[in-house]
């Protein structure tokens, strides 16, 4: 073994995120050995490529993908009872883990906390994919007692898994996931919850604005439930500073509904918000997290017929034009959707003349 390449990996826990760290490693010619609580959950991630089922087996690295709440016992174990293996964790909370180990009088130099920022709607090893983290943050929050052999052996999975790796502190990374991810939940939430009561004439009149808003809205109540609770102070103080921006707007609103001929600065308040919101928004990173692109939504009208959307997709591909994104809006009671195909900007004249003379219909 040197320093950075492990022979053997074991994956401990084998959700979404284990199996798909199994996969991903299996398909570089990676051992992994699995272990699960749970002989069904183990035996299917075997069934579907992640690894080998051998309890006992030494390895190199040792993964622990178990719940948020339970993360620091399991890690302390593994680094009991393998004493010559580095452990890292892939909870999405790093502070509380690393706090309860010290507090277990456990020796962190050979544990690296880790968060891959990657996930999907879907939860368990059916929904797993190798491909899960290609492209996707992983954060490493070594400690000061970390070794250097640990930090780049971990370094060179979460690489080799495709992922862009950054270094943080735990401190800051919690403060961070607070913002893009754990507040955003929490909005969703919020937001989706209203429709519970809302008419089924409203709810009928859904698009693709309250579908965006609310997706990740579909979560795991269980798993978000530990993790706002692991990260409950970052997450309070997102949430105080987001309910200052809403008391604001909401008496600007209130005003606006009570005299709007005398609600004077009201208007300006809610221009502001949606100003400071195309604010932040463009300062999310575009693909592969490269600076923040502006593209060309070009729409075109798409039947509802099997083998369409393929087609419109190899006739971009023959175009000669690169699709940066794609998202399809489907047509309320007609058989038809809407699909939005983002290019550069020099791009779109030239895909929409191409997909015109292929018959499509496109609004420019």
């Amino acid at each position: 073994m040197t320093a950075r390449q492990p022979r053997s990996v074991r994956v401990v826990g084998t959700g979404l995120v284990g199996t798909s760290v199994g996969l991903a490693l299996c398909s570089q010619g990676v051992d992994v050995t699995l272990f699960d609580p749970s002989p069904s959950a183990v035996a299917l991630a075997r069934d579907l490529g992640a690894g080998r089922i051998e309890p006992n087996a030494a390895a190199d690295l040792v993964v622990v993908a178990a719940p948020p709440d339970v993360v620091a016992d399991v890690v302390a174990a593994e680094l009991a009872a393998r004493p010559d293996a580095v452990v890292t964790d892939v909870a999405s909370v790093k502070s509380l883990p690393l706090k309860r180990l010290r507090a277990m009088g456990v020796d962190v130099s050979r544990y690296v906390g880790g968060h891959p920022l990657a996930g999907r709607e879907r939860s368990g090893a059916v929904a797993a994919r190798a491909d899960l983290f290609a492209g996707r943050p992983w954060v490493l929050t070594p400690t000061e007692e970390t070794s250097e052999p640990a930090l780049q052996m971990v370094r060179w999975m979460a690489g080799t898994l495709g992922a862009t790796v950054s270094v943080m502190d735990a401190v800051e990374h919690d403060e961070a996931v607070a913002v893009i991810s754990h507040v955003p939940q929490v909005a969703a939430s919020l937001v989706a919850a209203r429709l519970r009561s809302a008419p089924e004439s409203a709810v009928a009149l859904a698009g693709q604005g309250v579908r965006d808003v609310t997706r990740i809205a579909a979560s795991d109540p269980h798993l978000w439930t530990q993790i706002l609770a692991g990260n409950a102070g970052a997450v309070a103080r997102a949430l105080h500073a987001l309910r200052d921006d809403l008391d604001s707007v909401l008496a600007a609103v209130d005003a606006l509904g009570a005299q709007p001929d005398d609600a004077l600065g009201a208007r300006a308040t809610v221009a502001g918000l949606v100003a400071a919101g195309n604010e932040g928004h463009a300062r999310i990173p575009g693909k592969h997290g490269s600076a923040p692109t502006v593209y060309v939504a070009v729409p075109v009208i798409v039947p509802d017929r099997p083998g369409e959307l393929a087609r419109l997709l190899r006739d971009v591909g023959d175009a000669g034009v690169n699709l940066e994104d794609l998202r399809i809006e489907h047509s309320e009671g007609r058989p038809m959707g809407l699909a939005e195909i983002d290019v550069l900007p020099a791009a779109a004249q030239t895909l929409v003349g191409a997909l015109r003379e292929r018959g499509w219909t496109v609004h420019a």
